[in-house]
């Protein structure tokens, strides 16, 4: 057996020549070129040839930088992932119901999906919200519907994510005071705001505020939780979203490590210590289709992270250079031809993250190309992460697929394309400027554009949608939203308008409008006005009037 590289690629060529050449005159391959989805060509065969690598400088040990094989010493021989389950529709109330239905079922960890008028901080009530209240998540106009979202819900032992970006702030504050009410302190809260604006601005456009005000409130969230919420991750950094816009797996990365240094920027500009908040920041990916390329993203991604807080920022806490991260499976792959077809699907996605070395992982459902998830669904999205951990073997050791010469050569491949990516970014003046002048949007239009242009031409096939399809029933069973909802919400506004202490409310407004105007934290007044049952919209009016609103740059 040899090692020696040359006679490897002598040896290599010896078989293209006698072996390769001899049965492509009989069989010819697929494809002509077998690509990624950056339009790289995926190599016939992958050697020692394509693998430069150091062990101890590049791959190292679990735990410790660079973190390649992953971010805790043991990982999944411990413990497993937080199995976590998106889940959010309609009221308070039968959110509620669905989040004791899957801590039942064994999920270790909540994860709130909040309506669109939620997310871009409107109330119920508000005309704009007409037609869109509890849709896509649960409505959450106040403090009393966040009581009754968590109502029984031990706070001090459940691990509660929030996808919410431009009103964080305020969601954040309802979820300490309900903590506070159970007799619960804000030290013992575990969980993640997604707090990343700069993604919505270029891929899913729930954003209020400008740039600058937003970024001030990210890092006045991260200033405060350091001293009064220290077990709370500020910030999940999503490259999910990007991904479900048209990125590529290595822009996927670049977008949201760069979007990450604009954070830690940001966040030193203001004052912090770098070692004060970067351990709690947290990362978000998604898990797509090709199962070696996002375990290798995966592994690309923390390296590069380790990197750039250690050698960019000077970062002394090796807690401040470990990218951990939690990742959904793949919403954009998922069809409403052959549903079922999800199903496997999921499980290829969940093996990606598995073998990636991810913190937490929630599965789609089978049927959410169609509706929201029914709790059938829901269980088996669930099921699949469970037979996955218990019985697939791929959880006993660390970091399996280490050393595998196509996995090493991807991981190095998406380091290097994405470090050039951001440094791209980084002579356009960084994310925020990159965004401003159109840059990472058209980048992932282009992408977007080229994957479908595939799909159109078959040269990807999507089965049950340009192969193997079948004649289909409309489907049965979907969950749908009562369009009751929104009057019911706008009842309890109402009620609660007439039954809080007003005067207080508008006293703690006024406080929160200086504050905006100030150099103060602005997390303590926020607080303030949401314990005393100021709703979302009021309070996001208020910011409103005082930081403005962002305007779209529109790309032709």
């Amino acid at each position: 057996m040899t090692n020696n590289k040359d006679e490897i690629q002598v040896n290599l060529k010896k078989w293209e020549e006698n072996k390769v050449n001899k049965s492509l005159s009989k069989f010819s391959e697929r494809k002509e070129i077998f690509t990624f989805d950056t339009g790289e060509e995926v190599k016939r065969l992958y050697t020692p040839i394509d693998v430069n690598m150091d062990y101890e400088k590049d791959l190292g040990y679990p735990g410790q930088y660079p973190f390649t094989r992953g971010v805790q010493p043991t990982m999944y021989r411990s413990k497993f992932w937080t199995m976590r389950m998106y889940a959010g529709f309609a009221t308070a109330e039968e959110s509620n119901k669905r989040y004791k239905y899957l801590i039942e079922q064994g999920s270790m960890g909540l994860s709130v999906a909040f309506d669109l008028p939620t997310q871009m901080g409107y109330d119920s009530d508000d005309d704009i919200s007409e037609g869109e209240v509890g849709k896509v998540g649960v409505c959450i106009d106040s403090l009393a519907d966040m009581e009754i979202l968590f109502d029984s819900i031990p706070l001090d032992k459940v691990s509660t994510s929030m996808t919410i970006n431009a009103p964080a702030s305020v969601l954040l504050a309802m979820y300490i005071a309900v903590a506070k009410k159970q007799g619960v302190s804000a030290n013992k809260l575990r969980g993640t705001i997604q707090n990343d604006i700069l993604k919505e601005y270029v891929a899913r456009g729930t954003y209020i505020f400008p740039v600058k005000p937003s970024m001030r409130l990210i890092t006045d969230i991260f200033e405060y939780c350091s001293k009064e919420v220290p077990k709370w991750n500020t910030i999940s950094i999503s490259g999910y979203h990007i991904r479900e816009a048209g990125a590529n797996a290595v822009q996927e990365v670049a977008f949201t490590l760069a979007d990450g240094i604009a954070y830690v920027n940001s966040a030193i500009e203001a004052g912090l210590n770098v070692d004060d908040f970067a351990p709690r920041l947290s990362f978000f990916f998604n898990a797509h289709n090709n199962l070696l390329e996002e375990v290798a993203k995966f592994r690309a991604a923390r390296r590069l992270w380790a990197k750039i807080m250690k050698e960019r920022f000077n970062a002394q806490n090796p807690k401040s250079w470990s990218l951990k991260f939690h990742t959904q499976t793949a919403g954009c792959t998922l069809t409403a031809q052959q549903p079922e077809n999800n199903i496997v699907r999921v499980a290829i996605q969940t093996l990606a993250a598995v073998l990636g070395g991810t913190q937490s992982l929630h599965t789609n459902s089978k049927d959410e190309a169609l509706a929201l998830p029914t709790e059938d669904s829901v269980r088996v999205a669930l099921r699949t992460q469970q037979i996955v951990a218990n019985e697939s073997g791929v959880a006993d050791s660390i970091d399996p697929l280490a050393g595998s010469y196509y996995v090493e050569s991807l991981t190095n491949n998406i380091e290097q394309k994405a470090l050039e990516l951001i440094n791209k970014i980084d002579n356009l003046g960084g994310a925020p400027q990159a965004i401003e002048k159109g840059f990472i949007q058209q980048e992932i239009m282009d992408s977007a554009y080229r994957y479908q242009k595939e799909i159109e031409n078959n040269e990807r096939i999507i089965v049950g949608v340009n192969k193997f399809q079948i004649e289909e029933e409309a489907p049965k069973g979907l969950l749908k939203v009562d369009p009751m909802v929104g009057e019911r919400q706008k009842e309890k506004i109402r009620k609660l308008k007439e039954s809080r202490d007003n005067e207080k409310v508008q006293k703690n407004l006024e406080a929160l409008r200086k504050a905006c105007n100030s150099n103060e934290n602005i997390m303590p007044y926020i607080l303030d006005a949401v314990e005393s049952y100021a709703t979302l919209g009021e309070i996001c009016k208020v910011m409103r009037a005082e930081f403005g609103e962002y305007k779209q740059t529109v790309m032709i």
